[in-house]
């Protein structure tokens, strides 16, 4: 088969962009060819603000989508994020190809793509259009910026350019949930999760190790303060809870964190592959609804009790068998108890095993790409339909 990927890359690579690159090599390996057109937004002020007015809606994407689909006639095309210089245009412009989108967050339906506000999830434009967005300044804290981030949502709905879509793939059954409600056909939408790559055996079981691990983005929606506050109320003898990830909390926490906590900073992907089959546990606080975060996948691929918020699409990620340990989000308290429970050696072992056969059960390579096949056959259909 072949696919044209498109993506719009993000100035600081993440989960989205590690699942775009892992998407085409398991289908390249598999035998199909993989072409994939993707762009970068700009860095400079000037360049970002040019491109940025064009959200909505960029003639010159469209353009360049339609050139290299007459050249390479795909298959079937399959979009992973279209914001911003790429903008919906572009699916407009796959009109007579096949189309697949997956839905990573939830920008069509909020300005800043997450259902997150001052603190707290928030649904207040799902349903309703991106207006309330503008009036919070939910992108960017900016009025521009956020009307511009509502008009890119706005503008291609009131088109309907999304009727060009033939099958839309949402990460679990939680977010599925949220886009029938802000207005996705529900025949349309399929639940699709990631996948990672299988990381071979653990060296050792988790109760041998003294580590626990947090990996991802040092800011307020990923719970950072309770996290700290609950290792602080907790006070496990002989753990120590090793940060992996930088962001806008890390000076401040990193000179007032209690003992027993490290910070390590960004480290490269395979590194924290190796820190997960060498640790105890993993930790993910996160107040948000997130998306379906690599992270938690990784913590399961390598054998690892999972300590989670329970939380938008999170506790159905890690699984409901016995594998995770799931805690009430933004509650100091719960989580201090939680982190006491990694005391308890047989648990931590049992909880280990269990979050493996989560993985191999749902996430994996395998798995993925029967999905994957299953999605483009379908959408092949439906376009000819």
């Amino acid at each position: 088969m072949r696919v044209l990927q498109v993506h719009n890359r993000y100035r600081q690579a993440g989960g989205e962009d590690t699942v775009v690159a892992r998407e085409r090599e398991l289908l390249t390996s598999a035998g199909h060819e993989v072409l994939q057109y993707q762009v970068e937004n700009p860095l400079g002020a000037i360049g970002a603000a040019s491109t940025l007015l064009m959200s909505a809606w960029n003639p010159v994407s469209a353009r360049s989508v339609k050139q290299i689909t007459a050249e390479f006639q795909p298959d079937v095309a399959h979009i992973h994020n279209t914001w911003w210089v790429l903008s919906a245009s572009v699916v407009a412009a796959l009109g007579s190809i096949p189309t697949v989108v997956t839905l990573h967050n939830y920008r069509l339906l909020c300005a800043n793509a997450q259902l997150f506000r001052d603190g707290h999830p928030c649904e207040d434009c799902v349903g309703r259009g991106p207006w309330r967005g503008v009036q919070h300044r939910c992108y960017r804290r900016s009025f521009p910026a956020s009307t511009l981030a509502a008009a890119a949502i706005s503008i291609p709905r009131r088109l309907d350019v999304w009727r060009n879509v033939d099958l839309f793939l949402a990460l679990t059954d939680f977010a599925e949930g949220r886009f029938v409600a802000g207005g996705i056909p529900e025949e349309k939408l399929v639940v699709k999760p990631n996948f990672v790559d299988d990381p071979g055996p653990r060296p050792v079981s988790p109760s041998e190790s003294r580590t626990v691990l947090f990996a991802g983005r040092l800011s307020k929606e990923k719970g950072i303060d309770v996290l700290l506050d609950a290792w602080r109320e907790a006070s496990p003898e002989g753990l120590e809870l090793v940060l992996v990830g930088d962001g806008p909390l890390r000076a401040g926490h990193e000179s007032s964190a209690p003992s027993g906590v490290r910070f390590v900073g960004r480290v490269p992907r395979d590194e924290i592959g190796e820190l997960m089959l060498a640790a105890r546990a993993l930790v993910f606080p996160s107040i948000s609804y997130e998306g379906q975060p690599m992270v938690l996948l990784e913590g399961l691929a390598a054998g690892l009790p999972i300590f989670a918020s329970d939380i938008g699409g999170v506790s159905e990620t890690v699984g409901s068998g016995g594998s995770a340990s799931l805690v009430r989000p933004g509650d100091r308290s719960a989580w201090a108890d939680s982190i006491r429970r990694l005391a308890d050696d047989s648990w931590v072992n049992g909880a280990g095993r269990r979050s493996r056969s989560v993985f191999e059960s749902r996430y994996s390579a395998e798995h993925a790409l029967n999905a994957l096949m299953t999605a483009y056959e379908v959408a092949i259909a439906e376009h000819i339909t």
